[in-house]
């Protein structure tokens, strides 16, 4: 039983660690791929990035960025 609840524990742990901190839009999509071979990173995470901004893949690396601007429709 100890091991059932220190399993689901981890568990959880995992799932609270990958959360977006306060934020709930999406990185915007990667159309051009950097030529690159290992392109450096800016952060691995969104716990590094300043508040509202989120780490997210860009055309070479990963970086920290703003919410993009709403369009209105």
């Amino acid at each position: 039983m100890k091991t059932v609840a220190a399993l689901l524990l981890v568990g959880m742990l995992i799932l609270w660690a990958e959360l977006p901190t306060g934020s709930a839009w999406s990185c915007p999509p990667v159309r051009i791929v950097c030529a690159l071979h290992n392109p450096p990173n800016q952060c691995y995470s969104n716990r590094q990035c300043p508040r509202f901004k989120k780490c997210c893949p860009t055309f070479c690396g990963r970086k920290c960025i703003s919410k993009p601007p709403r369009i209105p429709v």
